[in-house]
């Protein structure tokens, strides 16, 4: 690789007298050097490409402090201010969800955390509500199912009744004398004459049954994923 290196002194020529012909600058000087610069930059190794190793220095004037939570100035961040942000976000008792098993404190590099509410989903609490009125309070059942049962009916009985003809109707024949088929005649009286009083009974029965029993049947739709609370 070359490093630049400079043809011509551009500077010496102001000390010159007029009419000096080296006071000139030409434009083959100009050329030379743009040449060498060329060069030189061309045959530099790419400085991007290496490993960067040891503790980074702040530039002049810069503040290395670390930083209250909320200051909005132009000072740069320790990893201390970073990492104190964190925390803020994620205070002793709070839950961290993921799909990667990792542990939060591995991962933010502060607080203890341990695994949290295995087989369970996470509900709102609700202080009108005994079952949900104090945190970390668990209930339900993966296998409360509705049992097969059966249904059964009884209806309203039916009062007694009776049925009769229209007033004046023929309600009975006699066979006999006179006219009619044979030449004889159907003997016939009139009148309401009522049938028997009865009672129709009352109606029951059973529907057909219903219902699964089972286990693993009484979950919403859901999606696994590792939770983690923070205790420390």
């Amino acid at each position: 690789m070359s490093n630049y290196t400079q043809s011509t002194n551009f500077a010496t020529k102001d000390a010159l007298s007029s009419g000096n012909a080296l006071k000139i600058v030409k434009g083959t000087e100009i050329n030379t050097e743009y040449a060498n610069i060329a060069i030189a930059v061309a045959t530099k190794a790419d400085l991007a490409s290496p490993t960067f190793t040891g503790t980074p220095t702040l530039p002049t004037g810069t503040i290395a402090t670390t930083q209250s939570f909320g200051n909005s100035s132009t000072a740069l961040a320790t990893t201390a201010f970073v990492q104190a942000a964190m925390a803020l976000l994620h205070p002793v008792g709070s839950i961290y969800t993921a799909i990667i098993a990792t542990n939060p404190g591995t991962l933010f590099g502060f607080g203890t955390w341990t695994a949290f509410g295995a087989g369970r989903m996470l509900i709102s609490l609700n202080s009108s509500n005994v079952l949900f009125d104090t945190a970390e309070e668990t209930g339900g059942s993966a296998d409360s199912t509705l049992p097969t049962h059966t249904h059964t009916f009884t209806g309203t009985a039916l009062s007694t009744h009776q049925h009769k003809p229209v007033d004046g109707a023929a309600v009975g024949l006699t066979p006999g004398g006179g006219g009619g088929l044979g030449g004889g005649d159907l003997n016939s009286s009139s009148g309401d004459v009522n049938t028997s009083a009865v009672s129709a009974g009352t109606p029951a029965g059973t529907n057909a049954s219903a219902g699964v029993s089972g286990t693993n049947t009484n979950y919403p739709p859901f999606i696994a994923v590792y939770m983690w609370k923070r205790t420390a």
